[in-house]
């Protein structure tokens, strides 16, 4: 992978853990998720008019990509309800390059090397063993693990679908500007109609998640997009999810959450495993 695309991912990933970290915080998921959602819309609005309009060959990505985002963060806020995020969404994140690099082989014809095989295999297993840290942990509850799984296989299908959609726009700021947008929308009426009075509350009590989530958040992806129009997306999938070491920072050092020896060895594991991408073929 080259240099500047591997900083790129690793800035997507930073920006990542910052919106999750956000998220987090908060004591309304539904709140922190739909601020963080409508968040990307003004700064889309602005990419959307600056950017190129996408190539109707990508449209068809576009609306698949959206819902599949949609379907991600429906699925990843059900999941919240039967295990908390320590537990799922490690399993959730580190279930995608799996998935991902598995389509891309089989179906995609993408041809990986046995050391990108074995990072991608790395940062799966140190990102997914963080869940096991906790006695109670989403593995031991079924139905949280299994919603946690379902979450990933949209993270991966949103992957796939915005990775091939994006090339076939030939502009990655264009495309996903117009998935942010139609996300936001189709998301804000799903959230109005199952959580009436939650968007008015917004500006009350979601500010940071709107402001700060939401650009973050924005940003973070429209990253990783580009990178995909630059490398096989199974290893910008992996590499994205290198963003649990982030989060596992800001909560030590900012949540004030604590460090223990698990949590290092899997650190140590999915970190080992974004060197070996860097330095693969």
């Amino acid at each position: 992978m080259e240099l500047t695309v591997f900083f790129a991912v690793i800035g997507a990933a930073v920006l990542h853990a910052v919106w999750n970290a956000v998220m987090k915080s908060g004591h309304d998921k539904h709140l922190g998720m739909t601020a963080i959602v409508l968040g990307h819309a003004p700064i889309a609005l602005v990419a959307a008019f600056i950017a190129p309009l996408p190539d109707p060959a990508s449209w068809p990505y576009l609306f698949a990509g959206a819902a599949l985002h949609i379907g991600y963060q429906l699925f990843l806020l059900t999941s919240y309800r039967f295990g908390d995020l320590t537990q799922v969404y490690p399993i959730a994140r580190g279930t995608s390059p799996l998935l991902v690099a598995g389509v891309s082989v089989v179906f995609l014809g993408v041809a990986l090397s046995s050391v990108e095989v074995l990072a991608i295999l790395m940062i799966a297993v140190g990102v997914m063993s963080l869940s096991l840290v906790r006695q109670k942990d989403g593995l031991r509850n079924s139905r949280a693990a299994m919603l946690a799984f379902a979450t990933g296989c949209f993270i991966a299908g949103y992957s796939l679908v915005d990775g091939l959609g994006a090339r076939q726009a030939g502009t990655a700021l264009g495309f996903y500007a117009w998935l942010s947008l139609i996300n936001a929308f189709v998301f804000s009426i799903i959230m109005a109609i199952a959580k009436p009075g939650l968007i008015r509350r917004i500006h009350i009590d979601a500010v940071p998640a709107l402001v700060v989530g939401g650009g973050a958040s924005f940003i973070a992806y429209a990253l990783v997009i580009w990178a995909f129009t630059q490398a096989p997306i199974a290893l910008v999938t992996a590499l994205r999810e290198t963003s649990i070491i982030f989060a596992l920072l800001i909560g030590v050092f900012f949540l004030k959450e604590r460090l223990d020896l698990a949590k290092v060895a899997s650190t140590v594991i999915t970190l080992s495993g974004a060197i070996l991408l860097r330095f693969a073929r």
